[in-house]
């Protein structure tokens, strides 16, 4: 018996098995028979050489690649280059849950990226800066659709069609409902700018005027405030650049007058704009 257990063990270890000790039983002396576990192989057995391959179900078709396992993945709809007014709405609601300050600009930039990002960790998805299919639905449903001047906070909106009274002569055609300045001569445009109009208390006049004096450094006497570039055409209402539309964009307003927010733009207009040029404020 004793030699048949040692030669049965030097089998087992030959073979990679796995032998159970002995043990008594509850009567007392008799032991228990041996056990011996082969392992389950851990590789493959070999192909048959002449067997056709059969692919397995799960894996990917030549020439594909497989798909992405993460659940919050989906389809890209804008990413960093992208321009539009797809783009200029993810902009607007990522300002509405104060993820981006600047804008809305309609241009997919670093900014915008980087709010993307933010946004997406905050909630658990794929921090990738790309706006797809998941994280514009999550975003939707925490926003809500935004107006035109929540789209258009630091201008860049269209011009809608210049009234009548602009299409002769040397004009300054100032729509309030697309908030532009087109300088026209004979009927055709030849800059578009935005700008913004007094506050309630204090309204932008309409009407058709005349450009009376032109002041580069203007500083108001009423105000005390620096009007550059000022082009006066009713009473002490006048076109000037404005730095605080420039960095806070539509959230304010004038005193009356028309603002610039483009210095570049309202420096080129004081030098084209003579004295004696038409003015139109309209609706």
């Amino acid at each position: 018996m004793g030699r048949g257990f040692a030669a049965l063990l030097v089998l087992a270890m030959a073979c990679g098995c796995t032998v159970q000790g002995s043990g008594e039983d509850g009567d007392g002396g008799r032991h228990l028979p041996v056990r011996i576990e082969v392992p389950k192989r851990s590789t493959p057995p070999a192909r048959d050489p002449g067997a056709e391959a059969t692919p397995s179900a799960q894996d990917p078709k030549p020439g594909t690649t497989p798909p992405s396992t993460s659940a919050a993945s989906g389809p890209v709809l804008w990413s960093r280059g992208d321009t539009g007014p797809g783009v200029r709405e993810l902009q607007a609601r990522l300002r509405q849950v104060a993820w981006l300050y600047d804008g809305p600009t309609g241009s997919y930039d670093d900014l915008t990226e980087r709010a993307v990002k933010g946004f997406q960790g905050k909630r658990g998805l794929p921090r990738t800066g790309r706006t797809d299919t998941v994280t514009w639905k999550r975003l939707k449903a925490m926003t809500h659709e935004p107006g035109k001047w929540e789209l258009y906070l630091m201008g860049g909106q269209p011009a809608d069609a210049p009234d009548p009274r602009c299409l002769t002569g040397r004009v300054l055609c100032i729509s309030k409902t697309s908030r532009t300045l087109r300088w026209m001569i004979d009927g055709r445009t030849l800059t578009t700018v935005s700008v913004r109009f007094g506050s309630v208390g204090t309204p932008t006049r309409e009407g058709v005027f005349r450009v009376y004096w032109k002041s580069r450094h203007h500083v108001s006497t009423l105000y005390d405030s620096p009007m550059p570039y000022a082009m006066f055409f009713s009473g002490g209402q006048a076109v000037h650049y404005s730095a605080d539309f420039a960095a806070h964009g539509y959230a304010g307003g004038s005193h009356g007058c028309v603002n610039v927010r483009d210095e570049g733009a309202i420096a080129s207009l004081f030098a084209q704009v003579r004295n004696g040029d038409k003015v139109v404020v309209y609706w």
